[in-house]
């Protein structure tokens, strides 16, 4: 759990900021908060990653993601925002979740020269030549 005791700089005057290191096994980086009116402002980059399915070769595998924190956290619960617990917790691991789905690419690859699927047999290509025919052009696209 990425959770934040704050009670201390929460009795701080605004605009101070505190640095964090984050290592908590799969999510480590660094971010900063910052005092400020209404809460905590937490900005800083982590890196974590997920498990992946390749769009190309089907493989699964483990997407590096760096996500690129700046949330601020309320001292009280308005609609939808991430609010400061009564025990003076700030915690990050839901912040983490959806600003990794947001990061995550739309068509994730195990590595950028993939050679994908055989479209006639469907043997993974990256793990060698299958024997099929390659050249073979639907007749319908050989004036292109």
């Amino acid at each position: 759990m990425l959770i934040i005791d704050v009670s201390q700089q929460l009795k701080e005057p605004i605009g101070s900021i505190r640095h964090y290191r984050i290592d908590e096994s799969p999510v480590y980086g660094e971010v900063d908060l910052l005092r400020t009116d209404r809460g905590i402002l937490v900005s800083g980059t982590l890196k974590t990653t997920a498990k992946a399915i390749c769009s190309r070769c089907l493989s699964s595998f483990d997407q590096s993601l760096t996500i690129k924190i700046d949330e601020e956290y309320l001292t009280r619960a308005e609609g939808g925002a991430f609010t400061i617990s009564e025990d003076r917790e700030l915690d990050l691991t839901e912040a983490v979740r959806q600003y990794s789905l947001l990061t995550f690419p739309m068509k994730p690859l195990c590595r950028q020269d993939c050679a994908g699927l055989c479209p006639w047999c469907g043997r993974n290509l990256n793990l060698g030549p299958c024997g099929c025919p390659s050249s073979e052009l639907d007749p319908r696209l050989a004036e292109l």
